[in-house]
């Protein structure tokens, strides 16, 4: 009975506050300004998606951290997750819901369990003369981002959702995927006006377009633990460049950000991982804050997709945490995994170079001994890490949300994924009309 009940219940509940991180809420801490806010019409949306967090990464991330976060600051309630076909989503029918309002079946991009293409928010903000723009850190075309501006029926078609990104006129396009975007689709792209850098140092250099493609890897970008080895800009610097682009249009914009691999980290058991793409989530979340504090016209919202993997905080028997170890991680474990040797005689040697720790002969063996020497890894770190796994797929936890500026109360309580679009349309009171 309870698929089939596909209807809104919101039970409000009192909004959790917290002290304000950095000074970046300190302008709408009163309630006459709060009020003020919550019936300005709003100009521009920035929807920022850590794809795979819930609140134990919450949580284990505020441990990590050391003090409150931004997103503790700005928590207003909690959404549900479940597709159309089953209860718990993959990141396809999350994006599909959270993008159009409407429930789908695991595994498709904005396209109904019938086959019908259905409307995004990102579509129905471009039809208002709004700019637009998608950021990554996996494939732009991976299915999050795909979601917003594309519709197919399966999410593993990436080739032909990269040209539906171009078609629907997504002004700005950020993250990996260079290997769906063929030279012929890019000749195009420059061809409308997009100028395109595959880099940092371009990224950072391209200043005089109201239309940017950029890809910085064939595949998804590197982890944060990792991107030191390569050229890449970090979600931060693409958030930024975004908005610089973006808010030069004067009927504003609507913005998708996702920080994907903190999803990733989750399949892969690693907890390192899942906190410091977490911290670099946070880094643009600043930079998001900042733009939005000023300009005030500005509605920022921030949820997961789903939860990832399961995460606990604090286990194996033990009532507590260490986190804290984390902190000293250097790599991912599939970083560590690739510097081993043939016959991982230098487990020991890599774990301590790369994570600062002495592994046990125990541990070692059971490294050496596995399939998957990487979530091996991840699983002892964790294990010492005090962090716990019950699976290496999704669940479906309900997951937090987050808002900031204009209409941020319009969030309040617990909500369905599809109320989200919604409400961003009710607040940029723009005509959107979710349908099967």
């Amino acid at each position: 009975m309870f698929k089939k009940d596909l209807k809104k219940r919101l039970f409000p509940f009192a909004v959790v506050s917290s002290i304000a991180v950095g000074g970046l809420i300190g302008a709408l801490s009163t309630p006459t300004v709060e009020a003020q806010n919550n019936h300005r019409k709003v100009k521009n949306v920035i929807f920022m998606i850590p794809d795979g967090f819930s609140a134990s990464y919450a949580t284990n991330y505020r441990w990590y951290k050391g003090r409150e976060s931004l997103l503790d600051s700005i928590l207003v309630g909690m959404h549900r997750t479940y597709s159309a076909n089953k209860e718990v989503t993959d990141s396809a029918a999350a994006g599909t819901a959270m993008a159009t309002g409407v429930k789908t079946n695991n595994g498709m991009i904005s396209t109904s369990p019938e086959g019908k293409e259905l409307k995004t928010i990102l579509e129905a903000a471009e039809e208002e003369g709004k700019a637009s723009g998608l950021v990554a850190t996996l494939t732009i075309t991976h299915a999050t981002p795909a979601a917003f501006a594309s519709h197919v029926a399966a999410r593993a078609n990436e080739t032909d959702i990269a040209p539906q990104l171009l078609k629907n006129g997504v002004d700005v396009i950020l993250g990996g995927g260079k290997k769906y975007f063929p030279d012929s689709l890019l000749n195009k792209a420059k061809g409308k006006g997009y100028q395109y850098v595959s880099d940092r140092e371009q990224l950072a250099a391209a200043k005089k377009t109201d239309k940017l493609i950029g890809l910085f890897a064939e595949k998804g970008l590197a982890p944060e633990l990792d991107r030191d080895t390569t050229n890449q800009p970090s979600l931060a610097e693409m958030s930024e460049k975004a908005l610089e682009v973006l808010n030069k249009d004067k009927d504003g914009f609507f913005l998708m950000i996702e920080g994907s691999q903190i999803d990733r980290a989750g399949h892969a058991h690693d907890a390192a991982w899942a906190m410091k793409d977490t911290e670099a989530f946070e880094a643009a979340l600043a930079k998001v804050l900042e733009f939005a504090k000023k300009d005030k016209n500005t509605l920022v919202v921030v949820a997961g997709d789903h939860d990832t993997g399961g995460m606990s905080v604090g286990g194996y028997g033990k009532y507590d945490a260490n986190v804290e170890l984390l902190r000293n991680v250097a790599a991912t474990g599939n970083f560590m995994a690739g510097k081993l040797n043939a016959g991982r005689s230098n487990v020991k040697e890599v774990v301590k170079q790369y994570a600062n720790i002495d592994l046990t002969d125990e541990e070692a063996k059971r490294i050496k001994a596995v399939k998957k020497p990487d979530i091996a890894i991840n699983e002892v770190i964790s294990e010492r890490a005090l962090v716990g796994w019950t699976t290496s797929q999704h669940t479906g936890t309900d997951v937090p949300l987050y808002a900031f500026g204009p209409c941020s109360n319009l969030f309040s309580g617990l909500h369905n994924n599809t109320d989200l679009p919604q409400l961003m349309a009710q607040a940029m009171k723009i005509h959107f009309s979710p349908s099967k």
